[in-house]
């Protein structure tokens, strides 16, 4: 069984290929590069109307009928429950500890990030705009550095999809207008979860 995965190297792609590969899931990766808008090809459009990366198609997905799963957090869902895994804790209480953080990560670290990350590259000159999404960026960073003062992971004791959702959007820390000494416990989460092989494998696709 191969998962179709359609991809860029995106933090919201970089999601999928290192669940992917935590999962030691076989996949066939089809890059769909951006900066030339081949997210706006008929043939992509027919896998996701939104134009956008990741998706993927599971062509053994329930009752072996093919599936196709757009939306990154949907798909980091989707592929913790095919394949059982503990990075979907089955815990009910454990479960919707991670589930929580992935939304804040849905909900306020990828918007957010992306927008800075715009104003920063882009509209430098934009005072307001790159004022108004630095300071909420800080804002969120200060969250998750007193959520891990006491805690390994942003669900709990255990890495879990809330983790791998979060982790290739602080990998573009430089863009932040941060020092690590600012958010200590964030830096130490950081390290620990760039050590993991099938993170730096996940953070390389789409290959250069």
């Amino acid at each position: 069984m191969t998962i179709d995965l359609y991809t860029w190297s995106t933090p919201n792609g970089r999601k999928v290929s290192i669940m992917l590969e935590e999962l030691g899931a076989s996949y066939q990766v089809h890059p769909i590069d951006i900066t030339k808008d081949e997210q706006f090809a008929p043939a992509f459009l027919a896998i996701n109307p939104n134009n956008k990366i990741p998706a993927i198609v599971d062509a053994q997905g329930p009752a072996g009928k093919p599936i196709v799963v757009f939306e990154s957090g949907a798909i980091l869902l989707y592929l913790a429950r095919r394949f059982a895994s503990p990075l979907l804790p089955e815990d009910e209480r454990r479960q919707a500890e991670v589930l929580q953080w992935l939304m804040f990560q849905m909900g306020g670290i990828g918007p957010m990030f992306g927008q800075l990350h715009h104003f920063r590259r882009y509209a430098p000159h934009e005072t307001y705009g790159l004022g108004r999404y630095e300071k909420e960026v800080h804002r969120l960073y200060g969250v998750m550095d007193r959520l891990l003062a006491d805690r390994p992971y942003l669900g709990g004791d255990d890495y879990s999809i809330a983790d791998i959702a979060t982790y290739p959007w602080i990998a573009r820390f430089p863009l932040h207008g941060l020092e690590w000494a600012q958010v200590p416990n964030v830096q130490r989460w950081y390290d620990a979860l760039s050590g993991r092989p099938a993170v730096i494998r996940g953070m390389a696709i789409p290959a250069a």
